[in-house]
């Protein structure tokens, strides 16, 4: 049996506690333990813990938080479930993909598998806090999924892949890569200080974003910059906004002295 004490499951603005109950049958069956919550909009719940049936041990277990922020930033990779395509595309994975890729990195980091709501899914800026994005293949004339079946069929590859590749896991670069993936948290401070430098030397006009940050999120996402990396890009960063401050001190006293 595979280890997927590492992986979570989390659900973004639930609207009916049932499809909650379901989730959590459906991770159970297959093995996933992690449940997070995403400001549900009824929790705790009777239904939920009804339609849960014999995993209710994983509802009383959930964790609630109040961004989709808080419930990554703990994870070196985010996968979104996403129905529909984007004005700006994403690295893009089938649900057997999506198992290949958390079964290889679950040993060595946090992994989050993100669903959304029952009537829209994630909207555009929950999707960018996702490295990548996976897609079920359902027929054209019908492609609307329950959640708690979408969360079925993407448990069920992962419990699939582990059943397949125990001991015959091939290494990724990952697993031998020196150092660990920034996590989310670690991400988004990078952001906000690469928005804040672009802002100062006037390479970026929030009012005309023209979509510049979702870009360089795009980027980062598709390259998934460690640790390291990361502490070289704040400290360039950081860098530059010293070097702004020391050019307009020296403006300053020059028009001093003048």
């Amino acid at each position: 049996m595979s280890d997927f004490s590492n992986v979570k499951v989390v659900l973004v603005n639930t609207s009916h506690p049932g499809n909650i109950g379901a989730s959590a049958r459906a991770m159970k069956n297959m093995g996933l333990r992690n449940l997070t919550l995403v400001q549900p909009s009824e929790f705790p719940s009777g239904v939920a813990v009804g339609r849960a049936v014999s995993a209710t041990d994983i509802i009383e277990a959930a964790s609630v938080v109040d961004t989709l922020q808080a419930a990554v930033a703990d994870c070196g990779l985010v996968i979104g479930a996403s129905a529909r395509s984007r004005r700006i595309p994403w690295p893009m994975l089938s649900p057997d993909q999506c198992a290949s890729k958390v079964l290889a990195e679950a040993s060595h980091n946090r992994v989050a598998l993100v669903f959304g709501r029952e009537d829209a899914g994630l909207n555009n800026e929950e999707l960018q806090l996702c490295h990548f994005h996976v897609q079920i293949p359902t027929d054209e004339v019908y492609s609307s999924l329950n959640l708690g079946a979408a969360v079925m069929v993407i448990c069920y590859e992962l419990h699939k892949a582990g059943l397949r590749d125990i001991g015959t896991v091939n290494p990724e670069e990952d697993e031998l890569w020196d150092q660990e993936k920034a996590t989310g948290e670690q991400v988004e401070h990078f952001y906000e200080h690469l928005q804040r430098v672009l802002v100062a030397i006037d390479f970026h006009d929030p009012d005309n974003p023209r979509q510049l940050m979702q870009r360089m999120r795009r980027l980062f996402s598709r390259i998934r910059i460690d640790v390291m990396e990361m502490n070289i890009l704040r400290g360039i960063l950081t860098n530059i906004e010293y070097h702004i401050k020391d050019t307009g001190q020296d403006s300053d006293k020059r028009r001093a002295d003048e």
